[in-house]
């Protein structure tokens, strides 16, 4: 599959590199060309540097791995390309929480929904909200099973073929693609990876917070 990935930094490397060992073409775009070819490089062989507007134009699928505040400057540069691509947001909106303890590392979101922003931006595109609760470091580990289960990518998007494409791009990682509704949900995956990255961050393991769904005992009112 032709991968555009749009940025330059650790995430579009992880996901990048994993995509390109599963034998994906990758270009990546960047508004530096120096920062776009030392990405492709990182990714490895396979991916090759370029424009914005090149990556947007080459990518089946396009992974926007950016500053949610660089969108609308992408888009301009990018002039149109995303109709009719599956468009994948892992971004994040995170701003200091000032309101924390002193010595404190906690985030606040700097905006409430940034999906659906992204899918206002670029009506022709089918936006899938994937790959935000976890840090760059995740997606590049080896690692993919935790206490005898796989680490799971919940997906959100309104298109079916574009979450089976993004599903398919998951798997590719070892991961487990998780259905988690249309992209009005998206808003809950960005407040959870704010809350748990908080969490991290200040020490605490946030896995322990939820039993396994077999224990869950959830059962509707």
């Amino acid at each position: 599959m032709r991968i555009g990935i749009i940025g330059a930094g650790a995430m579009a490397r992880a996901l990048g590199g994993g995509w390109a060992a599963a034998g994906h073409d990758i270009v990546v775009g960047a508004r530096s060309s120096a920062a776009a070819d030392a990405a492709a490089t990182a990714i490895g062989p396979g991916a090759h540097g370029g424009t914005i507007a090149e990556a947007a134009r080459f990518g089946e699928v396009v992974l926007l791995a950016i500053p949610p505040r660089a969108w609308d400057d992408v888009r301009r540069e990018a002039a149109g390309a995303f109709t009719g691509r599956t468009l994948i947001d892992c971004t994040n909106a995170y701003a200091p929480d000032t309101a924390a303890p002193e010595g404190t590392t906690a985030f606040v979101l700097a905006e409430d929904a940034v999906a659906e922003r992204i899918a206002a931006g670029a009506p022709g595109a089918h936006v899938v909200k994937a790959f935000n609760l976890c840090a760059a470091e995740v997606w590049e580990s080896n690692t993919r099973e935790f206490e005898g289960r796989r680490l799971a990518v919940p997906l959100c998007g309104d298109d079916p073929a574009a979450l089976r494409l993004v599903a398919g791009l998951a798997e590719d990682l070892k991961l487990q693609p998780i259905s988690a509704g249309g992209l009005h949900r998206a808003k809950y995956l960005e407040a959870t990876s704010v809350f748990t990255v908080g969490l991290w961050f200040g020490g605490q393991d946030a896995r322990a917070m939820f039993p396994p769904l077999e224990a869950a005992f959830a059962v509707a009112d």
